[in-house]
């Protein structure tokens, strides 16, 4: 990974201002995934989220298309190729461990499989009108892996998800907006702008209150209600004992805007 366009089939990473931007980059195969890719995706993620001055990351994606989804022979044919990703390192999907920073994701054209569950496993979604959402894998004898079987649960309900993940079919951006995958549709061109604005929009706020209020929000979701009370002292402790809260009430007290620096 570099800041620099690099060879086809590869991630690549940007750093603009607190926000970081991974792009995926393999055009002429519709952005499919390769393992290689993989292995690069979990290592941008775990920079993301262990970097502290990268307060948001946006995911997007080269080319008319987001992702066609694995390029199926590198992973199950014969001459399958296996790369190992890094112990400990953040996983794409947010099934073994999740990027604790804000991640926005900009789609546009084919959005397959893997590629709906890695934007469901960010938080924010910016679709263009062109976006096509398919979770074919059953069509293909296998099943979602990357999480789509609850995280289509916790977006859309289960007469929705069950619709999609039992019929296989391929729905456009304003059904994907209809039931909550997508949160903004824009015109072609404009998805990766749009969501680099809002990551600047959220890094104008204290990174330390937006990461706390993602890991309570997720306590709800893995833990339920009860975990996400217990967790308010937590959140309180954190954010009380910061200089991002002295300079947010300094700030309104003397009516400016605030300078937060994540500490």
């Amino acid at each position: 990974m570099n800041d620099t366009k690099t060879q086809v089939g590869q991630i690549r990473t940007e750093v603009h201002g607190h926000v970081f931007k991974i792009v995926i980059d393999n055009v002429a195969k519709k952005n499919s995934f390769s393992p290689q890719m993989m292995a690069q995706m979990s290592d941008a993620m775990t920079l993301l989220d262990r970097t502290d001055d990268y307060w948001v990351g946006v995911l997007c994606a080269e080319g008319p298309d987001f992702t066609a989804g694995l390029d199926m022979p590198k992973f199950f044919g014969p001459k399958a190729e296996n790369t190992e990703i890094k112990p400990g390192n953040i996983d794409a999907f947010a099934l073994k461990s999740r990027c604790r920073k804000p991640i926005v994701t900009a789609v546009q054209g084919i959005c397959f499989t893997i590629g709906i569950e890695m934007m469901l496993a960010g938080d924010i979604v910016v679709a263009a009108d062109d976006a096509r959402f398919c979770q074919m894998e059953s069509k293909r004898g296998i099943a979602p892996l990357g999480g789509a079987h609850f995280r289509y649960l916790t977006r859309a309900g289960w007469g929705d998800a069950m619709y999609h993940l039992f019929l296989c079919d391929e729905f456009n951006a304003a059904r994907a907006y209809k039931v909550g995958f997508v949160q903004e549709v824009v015109a072609p061109g404009q998805q990766i702008g749009r969501a680099m604005e809002i990551a600047q929009l959220i890094a104008k706020n204290a990174p330390i209150g937006i990461q706390v209020t993602k890991e309570a929000a997720l306590k709800y979701i893995e833990a339920g209600e009860k975990a996400a009370i217990d967790y308010i002292p937590e959140i309180k402790d954190r954010v009380f004992s910061s200089e991002d809260m002295k300079e947010g009430i300094q700030s309104f007290v003397e009516r400016r805007s605030a300078v937060f620096r994540g500490k």
